[in-house]
Parts: structure tokens; sequence; C-alpha cells
């Protein structure tokens, strides 16, 4: 019934008027009950469900160590964050990255993105390295040896975050000078890269071909 000129305006608290008994009526005969509009129905949908939520990661990443550089400019020190990630699929690639970012998020970012751009690839023999190295980067110097199973990693903090990316199992590793974490991680990648498959020693192929040819 609509309002009579001389009938007085309902004023709610809220600040608007009364709704009209016509527009009550019709909002009571719709299907969502009683003054209530139909409702949508939402989709039973809860984050991160999708189809590439059970997919697993094909790196595994580590952050090492991040610290607090200041750089002197004309106004004054400038503060940034340096972070070391190592990056790894468990099996025969790794790969560390360094990076400087104005917030820890925006280090770690881009160390990622180094790393995984710098990645080796490393020949894995009986879940161990192929031979004994010794790697020496800066005031850092690394030696590494294969190990026989069982063993484990025996190694230092950086040394065992790296390997513990790859696919080796059994290794003996000794840090002997500078205990700078970005060098001694570049020296373990170096000496990783110094591997040479057991395949590919010398003479290794000509004792092989010859021990077929006995064999026929």
């Amino acid at each position: 019934m609509a309002n009579q000129p001389n009938q007085p305006v309902v004023i709610n608290k809220s600040g608007t008027t009364q709704m009209k008994d016509s527009i009550a009526h019709r909002n009571d005969n719709r299907p969502g009950g009683e003054g209530e509009a139909p409702r949508r129905r939402r989709p039973n949908f809860r984050r991160g469900d999708n189809e590439f939520a059970n997919v697993p990661k094909e790196f595994e990443t580590i952050t090492i160590s991040i610290d607090r550089v200041a750089r002197v400019v004309s106004g004054g020190r400038r503060f940034r964050f340096k972070a070391l990630v190592a990056m790894g699929n468990g099996k025969n690639k790794i790969g560390v990255g360094v990076a400087k970012g104005a917030d820890v998020t925006a280090a770690v970012t881009k160390a990622e993105a180094r790393a995984k751009k710098n990645m080796i690839e490393i020949p894995i023999e009986h879940d161990t390295i192929s031979h004994e190295v010794e790697v020496k980067l800066s005031g850092a110097r690394v030696l590494m040896k294969p190990a026989a199973p069982g063993t484990g990693i025996v190694a230092g903090g950086v040394v065992r975050s790296i390997i513990g990316l790859t696919g080796i199992k059994n290794l003996l590793s000794k840090s002997l000078g500078s205990t700078n974490k970005v060098n001694i991680a570049y020296a373990v990648i170096e000496g990783l890269k110094q591997q040479v498959p057991r395949s590919e020693w010398k003479g290794a192929k000509a004792k092989k071909a010859e021990a077929e040819e006995e064999s026929k």
C-alpha cells in the first residue's frame, strides 16, 4: 500500500525509509524464504585445491645464510640483505646462488633464480662421488672423499646442506681454510664440477674393451 500524502514516513535507525508493504509482500513470495532473496550456492572450493596442488616440486631449495650488508654512499650507509641459497633435484643437479635485495624476500628470490640458472650436473657412483678432490677457492679449502655405503654424509654445515640436495648418500668432507660460507659453497660446487665419471678415467675404456674381448 503506497504512502498517503498525509501519512508520516517512518525512518529507520540506519537513516533509510521503512519498506513499503507492496515490496515486503513481493519479497515474502520469493523462493528464498521470508524477506530473503535466493542465495547462490558457492562451489566447495578451498584455498590451494587445484590440479597442481599435489604435483611435487622439481627442485628443493634451502637458504644457507642471510646477512645484512652495508654500503657507504654520499648520504650515509645503505643497508641491504645478502642471501645464500642452494637448489637441487635430489639426484644429479645442484646449484648455488648469491644475491642482494632491499629485503629478505627479494634477496632469497633473486638468489634462487641465480642458483637455478647456474645449475650443474654431477656424476654419482654408488651413492657417492667418483674420486677424491680438494678445491681451494679464495681463502676456503674443501676436501671431499668418496665413502663406503652406510657411512652417511660426514661434513660441516654448508657442505652438508648442499650435498643433502643431491643423490649423494655417502661422503667424507673437511673444510680446511676460511669459514666464509659463500666461499665454501662455491668451493663445493667447483669440487663437484671437477668430478669425472669412472668410465671416463684414463685407461678405463681400454681395460673395459680388453675384458670384453677376453670374454668372447
